[in-house]
């Protein structure tokens, strides 16, 4: 069995005052994807570097404070690539593979957007270059008889049943036509969305809630954090669950981890 967790952390330092730490040492994952960390490596205590038992790749964003993804991994990774290749986007904290035997893991924080500003610009260039990325990173899998699992906030919400006010944000970032178009495109590419295709009723399981109002409190939640497979692995997923916290207050991040077992 192969576990494998994701979770954007809103900032790796802050998360581990609040308890990150303490689910790291509880947690049965195998693999962790992390986003938003938001801190080089010199920011980061050795307990976030370093850790027992764990092998960490960090690839924070050349903009300071903002961004930066990780994976932590039990095995060691037989290989690692920080980017995909963008001159853009290649430096900004976004997206990070490491490969496993029969397997590629990569942890992505797509860019949130902000309708009519300069953000959901950029959004709209990393989505276009992103999915060609996808696409070639799945034909050379299937070439070398390999897997691929893309866990992260991917930032937008596919269907109605993946937030609970979807009326009220037909027209805003992360629930726009366009972007929900663009989801549909990946999962018709050859990839599956794993939570869903082993929770096909939803609503949710949402994984994000704002810090605002009730929220979290009335589960008024978007499930944004992905676990985006290839065929043959999203086939082996026995079970997925979204590890809320029991209490606003017991959260350490706006996020909650994103959790599969994957029969390997």
């Amino acid at each position: 069995m192969l576990t494998v967790s994701t979770v954007n952390v809103n900032g790796l330092r802050a998360a581990a005052r609040k308890g990150f730490l303490e689910w790291l040492a509880d947690t049965e994952a195998d693999v962790i994807c992390l986003q938003e960390t938001r801190a080089t490596h010199d920011q980061l205590p050795a307990q976030l570097r370093e850790l027992d038992g764990w092998h960490s790749v960090l690839a924070p964003s050349n903009a300071k404070g903002r961004a930066g993804v990780g994976i932590y991994s039990r095995a060691e990774p037989q290989q690692v690539r920080i980017g995909f290749g963008s001159a853009e986007f290649d430096e900004s904290g976004r997206y990070a593979e490491i490969d496993l035997p029969g397997l590629t893991i990569a942890s992505l924080y797509l860019p949130s957007g902000e309708v009519g500003t300069p953000r959901q610009d950029e959004k709209e260039r990393f989505m276009k270059e992103f999915l060609e990325h996808l696409r070639g990173l799945r034909e050379r899998a299937a070439a070398e008889q390999r897997e691929v699992l893309v866990c992260g906030d991917w930032n937008i919400a596919h269907r109605e049943v993946d937030l609970k006010n979807w009326k009220a944000n037909q027209k805003s970032a992360g629930f726009l036509p366009e972007e929900r178009g663009w989801l549909t495109q990946v999962f018709e590419s050859g990839y599956v969305d794993v939570v869903r295709r082993l929770h096909p009723e939803g609503p949710g399981p949402y994984s994000w809630w704002s810090y605002r109002g009730r929220a979290f409190d009335n589960d008024s939640g978007w499930r944004i954090d992905y676990h985006v497979a290839t065929e043959g692995l999203a086939e082996r997923a026995v079970s997925a669950r979204v590890e809320k916290a029991p209490s606003y207050d017991a959260r350490w991040s706006d996020h909650a981890p994103v959790t599969v077992a994957y029969e390997v």
